[in-house]
Protein backbone atom coordinates (compact mmCIF):
# COMPACT_ATOMS: atom_id res chain seq x y z
CA UNK A 1 0.00 0.00 0.00
CA UNK A 2 3.02 2.31 0.40
CA UNK A 3 3.79 4.80 -2.34
CA UNK A 4 7.30 4.52 -3.87
CA UNK A 5 8.14 8.16 -3.04
CA UNK A 6 11.17 9.42 -1.09
CA UNK A 7 11.46 12.86 0.51
CA UNK A 8 12.65 14.70 -2.66
CA UNK A 9 9.76 13.13 -4.60
CA UNK A 10 7.25 14.17 -1.93
CA UNK A 11 8.58 17.74 -2.01
CA UNK A 12 8.32 17.73 -5.80
CA UNK A 13 4.73 16.46 -5.56
CA UNK A 14 3.81 19.20 -3.09
CA UNK A 15 5.38 21.93 -5.26
CA UNK A 16 3.67 20.71 -8.42
CA UNK A 17 0.26 20.51 -6.76
CA UNK A 18 0.67 23.95 -5.17
CA UNK A 19 1.51 25.57 -8.52
CA UNK A 20 -1.23 23.71 -10.39
CA UNK A 21 -3.82 24.56 -7.74
CA UNK A 22 -2.81 28.23 -7.82
CA UNK A 23 -3.43 28.25 -11.58
CA UNK A 24 -6.80 26.53 -11.05
CA UNK A 25 -7.84 29.03 -8.40
CA UNK A 26 -6.88 31.96 -10.60
CA UNK A 27 -7.97 30.88 -14.08
CA UNK A 28 -10.61 28.23 -13.37
CA UNK A 29 -8.61 25.60 -15.28
CA UNK A 30 -5.10 24.21 -15.51
CA UNK A 31 -4.89 21.95 -12.46
CA UNK A 32 -4.96 18.66 -14.35
CA UNK A 33 -3.05 20.10 -17.32
CA UNK A 34 -0.13 20.89 -15.03
CA UNK A 35 -0.38 18.21 -12.36
CA UNK A 36 -1.05 15.11 -14.50
CA UNK A 37 2.01 15.37 -16.79
CA UNK A 38 4.16 16.50 -13.85
CA UNK A 39 3.11 13.73 -11.47
CA UNK A 40 3.23 11.20 -14.31
CA UNK A 41 7.02 11.64 -14.06
CA UNK A 42 6.78 10.00 -10.62
CA UNK A 43 3.88 7.53 -10.84
CA UNK A 44 1.84 5.75 -13.56
CA UNK A 45 -1.12 7.76 -14.86
CA UNK A 46 -3.45 4.96 -13.73
CA UNK A 47 -2.50 5.84 -10.12
CA UNK A 48 -2.28 9.61 -10.52
CA UNK A 49 -5.57 10.23 -12.36
CA UNK A 50 -8.01 8.68 -9.82
CA UNK A 51 -6.33 10.49 -6.91
CA UNK A 52 -6.55 13.81 -8.74
CA UNK A 53 -10.24 13.23 -9.42
CA UNK A 54 -10.85 12.87 -5.69
CA UNK A 55 -8.83 15.89 -4.61
CA UNK A 56 -9.89 18.17 -7.47
CA UNK A 57 -13.55 17.58 -6.62
CA UNK A 58 -13.05 18.66 -3.03
CA UNK A 59 -10.97 21.68 -3.96
CA UNK A 60 -13.52 23.05 -6.43
CA UNK A 61 -16.54 22.63 -4.14
CA UNK A 62 -16.04 25.98 -2.39
CA UNK A 63 -15.54 27.86 -5.68
CA UNK A 64 -18.79 26.69 -7.31
CA UNK A 65 -21.18 28.86 -5.23
CA UNK A 66 -19.03 31.94 -5.86
CA UNK A 67 -19.19 31.67 -9.65
CA UNK A 68 -22.67 30.14 -10.10
CA UNK A 69 -24.32 33.30 -11.47
CA UNK A 70 -21.69 33.75 -14.21
CA UNK A 71 -21.92 30.27 -15.74
CA UNK A 72 -22.85 29.96 -19.44
CA UNK A 73 -25.35 27.17 -18.74
CA UNK A 74 -26.42 26.42 -22.32
CA UNK A 75 -22.94 25.38 -23.44
CA UNK A 76 -22.03 23.73 -20.13
CA UNK A 77 -25.13 21.51 -20.24
CA UNK A 78 -24.44 20.20 -23.75
CA UNK A 79 -20.78 19.64 -22.97
CA UNK A 80 -21.61 17.62 -19.89
CA UNK A 81 -23.94 15.38 -21.89
CA UNK A 82 -21.10 14.55 -24.26
CA UNK A 83 -18.57 14.13 -21.46
CA UNK A 84 -20.76 11.74 -19.45
CA UNK A 85 -21.13 9.54 -22.52
CA UNK A 86 -17.42 9.51 -23.41
CA UNK A 87 -15.69 9.30 -20.01
CA UNK A 88 -16.23 5.52 -19.46
CA UNK A 89 -14.65 4.84 -22.87
CA UNK A 90 -11.60 6.84 -21.84
CA UNK A 91 -11.35 5.03 -18.49
CA UNK A 92 -11.28 1.70 -20.33
CA UNK A 93 -8.20 2.91 -22.20
CA UNK A 94 -6.57 4.20 -18.99
CA UNK A 95 -6.49 0.68 -17.57
CA UNK A 96 -5.38 -0.88 -20.87
CA UNK A 97 -2.68 1.40 -22.31
CA UNK A 98 0.89 1.18 -20.88
CA UNK A 99 2.14 4.15 -18.84
CA UNK A 100 4.78 5.30 -21.37
CA UNK A 101 2.33 5.47 -24.26
CA UNK A 102 -0.20 7.28 -22.08
CA UNK A 103 2.44 9.85 -21.06
CA UNK A 104 3.16 10.56 -24.74
CA UNK A 105 -0.55 11.04 -25.44
CA UNK A 106 -0.88 13.39 -22.47
CA UNK A 107 2.14 15.41 -23.58
CA UNK A 108 0.83 15.80 -27.13
CA UNK A 109 -2.60 16.98 -25.99
CA UNK A 110 -1.10 19.51 -23.59
CA UNK A 111 1.40 20.77 -26.18
CA UNK A 112 -1.18 21.25 -28.93
CA UNK A 113 -3.53 23.10 -26.57
CA UNK A 114 -0.79 25.42 -25.29
CA UNK A 115 0.45 26.24 -28.80
CA UNK A 116 -3.04 26.98 -30.11
CA UNK A 117 -3.78 29.32 -27.22
CA UNK A 118 -0.36 30.96 -27.54
CA UNK A 119 -0.98 31.62 -31.23
CA UNK A 120 -4.19 33.44 -30.35
CA UNK A 121 -6.70 30.87 -31.63
CA UNK A 122 -10.06 32.67 -31.41
CA UNK A 123 -13.73 32.26 -32.28
CA UNK A 124 -16.01 35.16 -33.13
CA UNK A 125 -19.14 33.74 -31.48
CA UNK A 126 -19.97 31.15 -28.82
CA UNK A 127 -20.49 27.83 -30.66
CA UNK A 128 -23.95 26.21 -30.58
CA UNK A 129 -25.26 22.92 -29.24
CA UNK A 130 -23.56 20.53 -31.69
CA UNK A 131 -20.04 21.97 -31.23
CA UNK A 132 -20.56 22.09 -27.46
CA UNK A 133 -21.67 18.45 -27.43
CA UNK A 134 -18.68 17.41 -29.58
CA UNK A 135 -16.35 19.34 -27.28
CA UNK A 136 -17.82 17.47 -24.32
CA UNK A 137 -17.23 14.11 -26.02
CA UNK A 138 -13.57 14.97 -26.66
CA UNK A 139 -13.18 16.28 -23.13
CA UNK A 140 -14.82 13.23 -21.54
CA UNK A 141 -12.65 10.85 -23.52
CA UNK A 142 -9.47 12.66 -22.50
CA UNK A 143 -10.70 12.98 -18.92
CA UNK A 144 -11.28 9.26 -18.56
CA UNK A 145 -8.14 8.13 -20.36
CA UNK A 146 -5.64 10.68 -19.05
CA UNK A 147 -7.34 12.84 -16.43
CA UNK A 148 -6.97 15.95 -18.62
CA UNK A 149 -10.42 16.79 -19.92
CA UNK A 150 -9.51 20.47 -19.99
CA UNK A 151 -7.90 21.12 -23.41
CA UNK A 152 -11.04 21.00 -25.60
CA UNK A 153 -13.12 22.98 -23.09
CA UNK A 154 -10.40 25.56 -22.45
CA UNK A 155 -10.13 26.12 -26.20
CA UNK A 156 -13.92 26.40 -26.42
CA UNK A 157 -14.25 29.13 -23.79
CA UNK A 158 -10.97 31.03 -23.94
CA UNK A 159 -11.04 31.33 -27.73
CA UNK A 160 -14.63 32.65 -27.74
CA UNK A 161 -16.29 35.86 -26.51
CA UNK A 162 -16.96 34.14 -23.15
CA UNK A 163 -13.31 34.44 -22.14
CA UNK A 164 -12.99 36.13 -18.75
CA UNK A 165 -15.34 35.81 -15.79
CA UNK A 166 -18.00 33.85 -17.71
CA UNK A 167 -15.49 31.41 -19.20
CA UNK A 168 -13.76 30.94 -15.84
CA UNK A 169 -17.06 30.30 -14.05
CA UNK A 170 -18.24 27.85 -16.72
CA UNK A 171 -14.97 25.92 -16.51
CA UNK A 172 -15.11 25.66 -12.72
CA UNK A 173 -18.64 24.21 -12.74
CA UNK A 174 -17.96 21.97 -15.73
CA UNK A 175 -14.86 20.43 -14.16
CA UNK A 176 -16.64 19.97 -10.83
CA UNK A 177 -19.30 17.81 -12.48
CA UNK A 178 -16.70 16.10 -14.69
CA UNK A 179 -14.71 15.09 -11.60
CA UNK A 180 -17.85 13.44 -10.21
CA UNK A 181 -18.23 11.47 -13.44
CA UNK A 182 -14.54 10.57 -13.44
CA UNK A 183 -14.66 9.26 -9.87
CA UNK A 184 -17.61 7.04 -10.71
CA UNK A 185 -16.01 5.71 -13.89
CA UNK A 186 -12.60 4.98 -12.32
CA UNK A 187 -14.25 3.32 -9.32
CA UNK A 188 -16.29 1.10 -11.65
CA UNK A 189 -13.08 0.15 -13.47
CA UNK A 190 -11.42 -0.85 -10.18
CA UNK A 191 -8.78 1.90 -10.33
CA UNK A 192 -9.62 3.46 -6.93
CA UNK A 193 -7.72 1.59 -4.21
CA UNK A 194 -6.29 2.24 -0.76
CA UNK A 195 -3.20 3.65 -2.48
CA UNK A 196 -5.46 6.16 -4.28
CA UNK A 197 -6.72 7.57 -0.99
CA UNK A 198 -3.18 7.71 0.43
CA UNK A 199 -1.99 9.70 -2.58
CA UNK A 200 -5.06 11.95 -2.36
CA UNK A 201 -4.26 12.73 1.29
CA UNK A 202 -0.74 13.80 0.30
CA UNK A 203 -2.09 16.00 -2.48
CA UNK A 204 -4.91 17.69 -0.57
CA UNK A 205 -3.02 20.18 1.71
CA UNK A 206 -0.96 21.92 -1.02
CA UNK A 207 -3.97 21.78 -3.34
CA UNK A 208 -6.26 23.63 -0.92
CA UNK A 209 -3.56 26.22 -0.20
CA UNK A 210 -2.95 26.81 -3.90
CA UNK A 211 -6.65 27.14 -4.73
CA UNK A 212 -7.12 29.69 -1.94
CA UNK A 213 -4.10 31.76 -3.01
CA UNK A 214 -5.01 31.65 -6.69
CA UNK A 215 -8.57 32.77 -6.11
CA UNK A 216 -7.36 35.74 -4.05
CA UNK A 217 -5.11 36.84 -6.92
CA UNK A 218 -7.76 36.49 -9.63
CA UNK A 219 -8.38 40.25 -9.79
CA UNK A 220 -4.96 41.54 -8.68
CA UNK A 221 -2.77 39.72 -11.23
CA UNK A 222 -2.28 40.89 -14.82
CA UNK A 223 -4.26 38.25 -16.77
CA UNK A 224 -2.21 38.59 -19.97
CA UNK A 225 1.12 38.05 -18.21
CA UNK A 226 -0.23 35.20 -16.11
CA UNK A 227 -1.67 33.50 -19.20
CA UNK A 228 1.70 33.60 -20.98
CA UNK A 229 3.52 32.16 -17.97
CA UNK A 230 1.01 29.32 -17.66
CA UNK A 231 1.32 28.45 -21.34
CA UNK A 232 5.13 28.42 -21.13
CA UNK A 233 4.91 26.11 -18.13
CA UNK A 234 2.51 23.78 -19.97
CA UNK A 235 4.85 23.56 -22.97
CA UNK A 236 7.84 22.78 -20.75
CA UNK A 237 5.90 20.08 -18.89
CA UNK A 238 4.70 18.50 -22.13
CA UNK A 239 8.28 18.29 -23.42
CA UNK A 240 9.56 16.83 -20.13
CA UNK A 241 6.77 14.24 -19.97
CA UNK A 242 7.27 13.14 -23.57
CA UNK A 243 11.03 12.97 -23.02
CA UNK A 244 10.66 10.61 -20.08
CA UNK A 245 8.19 8.43 -21.98
CA UNK A 246 10.51 8.08 -24.98
CA UNK A 247 13.39 7.28 -22.62
CA UNK A 248 11.32 4.52 -21.02
CA UNK A 249 10.35 3.10 -24.41
CA UNK A 250 13.99 3.15 -25.54
CA UNK A 251 15.08 1.36 -22.38
CA UNK A 252 12.39 -1.30 -22.85
CA UNK A 253 13.41 -1.92 -26.48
Amino acid sequence: MELPLDLPALLYLAAVVLIAAYVRGFAGFGFALISVPSLALLLPPSEVVPALFLTSLGSAAHLVPRVWSNVHWRSVSWMLLGAVAATPVGVALLSAIPAAEMRIAIALVVLVTAVLLWQGFALQVVPGRAPAFATGIASGFLNGSAGIGGPPVVLFYFSSPTAGAVGRASLIVYFFVLDLVGIGATAAAGLITAKTFLLALLILPPLMLGIWAGHRKFVATDPALFRRLVLLLLIALAVATAGKAFYELRGAA
